[in-house]
């Protein structure tokens, strides 16, 4: 998840001259990696310190959705050192063997990792050699509690006609069609042509009844009021909730999906001394994974930081769920590509206008 995402930064000239070289060296030595993440998903002040403590430049990208990202990594315009992705995009790129393995025994902030997230990820990545954990979370619905009737506790708040005009979904092909899986029944991991076609259907039935299929901006529709409910990632839903008292933050007794966001080195990084410099200060670093935990509010996987906060917060299952009290939900798996290409071409039909 999973998950920030909006504009792309624009580089300058230089700059893009010089992200096309990746890790490099500039005329007067400054050490350069290029990185790519989500949009919103770190504290932009981070970059500016990380360089001048280090003297290592960061050149970074965003990306608006995980397709999205593999795709500008992919199309190999721009050379990167570093990618931060959903948990199934970094499977895929595992699979591509575009990813090489971290020595983390380099990392002189690592054992501030979670032994429970470091678990989570070995059900993607056997041995935890490939992702180092960055946020987590959930999938869930953000709504106005005066203008909707009764708390939601399933997905059927979203199709069953009540908020037609009203609702603004996920602008992501997994996520919608996860929503439309779990109200079925079914996981959201099915490569069963069948229940993916009844999702798709399900998704078409439902659109007229979507005010808009948004992603960071839903929070910000939100707190203005815009709509009554929104699709969101748990981090936007506290922060919501923080800038509206009238909103909630729920994850569906439907259940949901359970995200994993990590950082990952591709496997045409040279200078990887600098890439794991820059992971360890902004991943397991206490001060700087508290900074950038305070900017995204998304559950961190650094238990140093999670120690530090007040008991109120640290106990407070709607920032930070225990991962044992969500059975129903499901960590996005790997599809193949016979299913990939189905449901691109399901999600196209459903955005047609």
């Amino acid at each position: 998840m999973k998950k920030k995402i909006t504009m792309i930064i624009c580089l300058t000239l230089t700059i893009c001259i010089a992200a096309l070289c990746g890790c490099s060296n500039s005329a007067n030595d400054q050490k350069t990696i290029t990185v790519i993440n989500y949009g919103m998903y770190i504290d932009p002040a981070i970059l500016d310190q990380f360089t001048e403590e280090t003297g290592i430049v960061v050149l970074y990208e965003e990306a608006s959705t995980p397709e999205e990202l593999y795709s500008k990594y992919s199309s190999g315009a721009i050379h990167y050192d570093a990618v931060c992705s959903s948990e199934y995009i970094i499977m895929k790129m595992m699979a591509d063997q575009s990813l090489q393995p971290i020595d983390f025994t380099q990392f002189e902030h690592i054992d501030n990792i979670s032994d429970d997230v470091w678990s989570f990820c070995a059900t993607f990545d056997e041995g935890n050699q490939y992702a180092l954990p960055y946020f987590w979370g959930t999938v869930g619905l953000l709504y106005n509690k005066n203008m909707v009737s009764t708390p939601p506790t399933s997905w059927d708040v979203l199709f069953s006609g009540e908020y037609a005009g009203n609702i603004i979904m996920q602008n992501s092909m997994r996520d919608s069609f996860m929503i439309a899986l779990k109200y079925l029944g079914y996981s959201c991991n099915t490569t069963n042509p069948e229940e993916l076609a009844q999702a798709r259907d399900l998704l078409i039935n439902q659109k007229p009844d979507v005010q808009s299929y948004l992603v960071d901006e839903a929070r910000d529709e939100m707190v203005a009021e815009n709509a009554a409910i929104a699709v969101i990632y748990s981090g936007d839903g506290m922060l919501g909730c923080t800038y509206n008292e009238d909103l909630a933050y729920v994850v569906p007794e439907d259940g949901s999906n359970l995200w994993v966001d990590c950082w990952g080195v591709t496997a045409e990084c040279v200078d990887t001394e600098s890439v794991y410099t820059f992971l360890d200060y902004l991943c397991c670093r206490e001060d700087i994974a508290k900074q950038n935990f305070e900017y995204v509010y998304y559950p961190t996987p650094n238990t140093a930081v999670l120690n530090s906060l007040d008991e109120e917060l640290r106990n407070d299952e709607a920032v930070l769920p225990k991962l044992d009290s969500l059975d129903n939900c499901e960590v996005y798996q790997l599809m193949d590509d016979d299913t990939t290409a189905m449901m691109d071409e399901y999600w196209k039909q459903i955005k047609a206008e």
